[in-house]
């Protein structure tokens, strides 16, 4: 009886992690700013350009997933304009964890894929663990 009590304990458990996993991802959670000089020297080291808001999404050769992330941010970012994007909107940023591992540390990233969403000044304002859906993606971006 112990054993079933414990094995019924164990998958509720496992349940509701998994619930709650399922949950966060993709769903945009708003951070409190982080604008270190250490994170700024590291994101214009990555390719990060101040003056528009951008985003930022670490990805690898081996991240299945992060074919998603372009096919969302391609979405968002190039469905705002006609044929490009000017030099006011959003600019999208692809970083590879394995040539920039200093900077998916210092930003905290643990999973692919995991989306920023910077300010003109490239500090943090959202981040996106898992795929990112296009809607709240759209709104972060909306509320710079």
């Amino acid at each position: 009886m112990t054993g079933i009590t414990i094995l019924v304990v164990t998958l509720v458990v496992a349940t509701v992690v998994g619930l709650v996993l399922r949950y966060r991802s993709g769903r945009v959670q708003v951070t409190e700013s982080h604008g270190s000089i250490d994170r700024r020297e590291l994101l214009l080291d990555a390719g990060a350009v101040p003056g528009a808001a951008t985003v930022l999404h670490f990805s690898a050769e081996w991240c299945g997933p992060c074919a998603a992330v372009r096919r969302v941010v391609d979405q968002v970012i190039g469905g705002s304009t006609d044929g490009g994007t000017p030099p006011s909107g959003p600019r999208e940023l692809e970083v590879d964890i394995d040539a920039h591992p200093m900077l998916a540390k210092e930003m905290g990233v643990l999973s692919l894929p995991t989306t920023f969403v910077l300010d003109a000044e490239l500090v943090e304002r959202a981040r996106i663990s898992g795929v990112p859906k296009a809607d709240a993606l759209r709104s972060a971006l909306e509320n710079l």
